[in-house]
């Protein structure tokens, strides 16, 4: 009860901001913060994301092209891991990545960009019915306000046959202490984190999404903070 005390009382300033306008300045931030972040996090994760996307290139479009468009982009830490040629459409609701989103873009010289989309996973209007190859999500449907319109706007874009690969960090059983403190700092996480909800249960989400076939493992994320250890990893076909 204590520990729950503290955290409200710390998340009460950050609430104030929020409510007051002040929290948009953190926005801005966030975007330099989440980049300085992604090094440490890629390398942790370096082999996980490699054995993530290994297969994403047989998802390709009968002319060879691999149409990918990933939500939630961020600073562009997945670019590394894309297949040679593939052509990516990047979209973030946060403007203030498009900075860091090209010096990624400018070092993974294997990739040919579209465009940027400044939008939510939520509403999707830019991108047309049926039109990319493989949709990417890692740690973003622990941030949106609706993971199921999310889930329904990624089978809406995807063509026919189509992936959809996720690396998120869920919520972690309910006999754990990582359940326990979860609950606890989750408030706070939430304003620190960008809007960062770490108490979701999102392989459910995707298992109710209704793509016709789902690869999904849980696993513990090596040398990652234990309250986002928890996570799920896999694909989805359409």
């Amino acid at each position: 009860i204590f520990c729950r005390l503290l955290c409200f009382a710390l998340t009460v300033p950050l609430y104030v901001m929020e409510l007051i306008g002040l929290y948009g300045f953190y926005k801005r931030l966030f975007p330099l913060l989440a980049y300085n972040i992604t090094f440490s996090y890629n390398d942790k994760m370096h082999k996980t994301k490699r054995e993530l996307f290994r297969n994403m290139g047989k998802f390709a479009s009968p002319d060879g092209t691999l149409r990918l468009l990933e939500i939630g982009c961020g600073s562009g830490a997945n670019f590394q891991f894309y297949p040679y040629g593939c052509l990516v459409v990047c979209a973030d609701p946060n403007p203030h990545f498009e900075r860091y989103l090209r010096i990624s873009m400018a070092a993974n010289e294997h990739l040919t960009f579209d465009r940027f989309l400044v939008v939510c996973g939520e509403d999707l209007e830019d991108v047309e019915d049926g039109s990319v190859d493989v949709v990417v999500c890692t740690l973003v449907l622990c941030s949106v306000r609706d993971v199921q319109q999310v889930l329904r706007e990624i089978r809406r874009v995807l063509r026919p046959g189509g992936a959809f690969y996720f690396l998120e960090h869920v919520v972690s059983e309910p006999s754990s202490w990582t359940y326990f403190f979860q609950h606890v700092f989750g408030p706070l996480w939430y304003y620190l984190g960008d809007g960062c909800m770490i108490t979701r249960a999102t392989w459910k989400d995707i298992e109710a999404a209704g793509f016709c076939e789902l690869h999904l493992n849980l696993i513990e994320a090596p040398e990652v903070t234990p309250l986002i250890r928890p996570h799920i990893m896999g694909y989805c076909i359409k």
